[in-house]
């Protein structure tokens, strides 16, 4: 297929999917209470991040939370719910664009809180906001190959310190309305944790089977969306025109080998209002199949397609087709299969 890289996956299959919440809720009325100083100084008016993005709150660690301590428990209701033994695992992928230091890797320490073996290979796989489906498609290349017999990929991610620094400089007296507007996106950020077991299609017939997709680069756009622990600075505007144009350039070529105008679910990465409206108007997707978490969690990074999807797992029955469809920056578009 011109222009993109193809998976086809022969035996691999979703066994389970499990997610934790983060306790305390933030609403985007407490955001804007907190930012009354800068907005009234640039005389923007409140509610822009309910109005504009569509985000009505999002979740934050309650006392005791950790990003990684929770991705560890996601990881074992997943492996409760796979029925799979965790001395069976052969690989850990920890997809989590959060981290608290450089080295070591977040996976070490969700390998060792799952209490995987020795034998288990465990690292870091890191692409934005495509981490999570990048992960998944990477174990299901190994299993496919023989490799391993399951996986387990997972990601937490914390926003709360990167919203408390954002907030605060975008309180100081120098900050102008392009600094307000680069460092907005920031505020939709969200915290929670997610786990999914994979393993053999052929061992598992009630799993769900991981078919394949396409992904596709325009790294030119490297620069649109840069992210640190001090904060993330995104031209909202070239982003969102840059991703739109990437996924539908994978999507048209994408046609030549598969068919997805009439998939019974679009699980897309929770960016916005905007870049939902976008992408459904573009592809000419069904709306009703299109559902949306980022007005109650909002964009929790790589875990936000796997989130929604376990939001969705009870409303989805044997046959049915899932399309998970994302934009990382970079930029970088994934499209993955799964057949329920």
């Amino acid at each position: 297929m011109k222009g993109n890289a193809t998976s086809v996956h022969r035996n691999a299959a979703l066994l389970s999917l499990a997610t934790t919440t983060a306790e305390r809720v933030t609403t985007s009325a407490d955001i804007d209470r907190r930012l009354a100083p800068a907005l009234e100084r640039l005389r923007l008016p409140t509610g822009l991040l309910e109005r504009v993005a569509g985000v009505h709150e999002r979740r934050n660690w309650g006392s005791g939370q950790t990003f990684d301590a929770a991705a560890v428990a996601a990881g074992e209701k997943a492996l409760a719910e796979a029925g799979v033994d965790r001395s069976d695992v052969g690989m850990v992928i920890n997809t989590s664009v959060t981290r608290k230091h450089l080295e070591p890797s977040v996976a070490v320490r969700i390998h060792h809180g799952l209490g995987m073996p020795p034998s288990a290979v465990n690292f870091d796989l890191a692409n934005a906001c495509l981490g999570f489906v990048s992960g998944m498609t990477l174990a299901s290349q190994l299993i496919d190959a023989g490799q391993i017999r399951y996986a387990v990929v997972v990601d937490g991610e914390d926003a709360d310190e990167i919203q408390d620094v954002t907030i605060d400089r975008l309180n100081g007296a120098d900050v102008t309305r392009r600094d307000f507007l680069r460092e907005f996106p920031t505020l939709t950020l969200g915290s929670g944790a997610v786990a999914a077991v994979l393993g053999r299609a052929d061992a598992h017939p009630a799993g769900h089977r991981v078919l394949g997709g396409v992904t596709r680069a325009a790294t030119q756009f490297n620069e649109l969306c840069v992210g640190g622990v001090n904060g993330m600075v995104t031209d909202a505007k070239a982003l969102l025109t840059g991703g739109l144009e990437l996924v539908m350039a994978a999507w048209k070529e994408a046609r030549a080998d598969w068919s997805w105008s009439a998939m019974d679910r679009y699980i897309l990465h929770q960016v916005s209002d905007v870049h939902t409206d976008a992408i459904v108007k573009a592809a000419k997707l069904d709306r009703s199949r299109v559902p949306l978490t980022y007005p109650r969690f909002g964009n929790v990074g790589p875990a936000s397609i796997p989130m929604t999807l376990a939001h969705e797992a009870p409303s989805l029955g044997p046959g049915d087709r899932v399309l998970l469809m994302g934009v990382g920056s970079g930029i970088n578009t994934a499209m993955t299969e799964i057949a329920w």
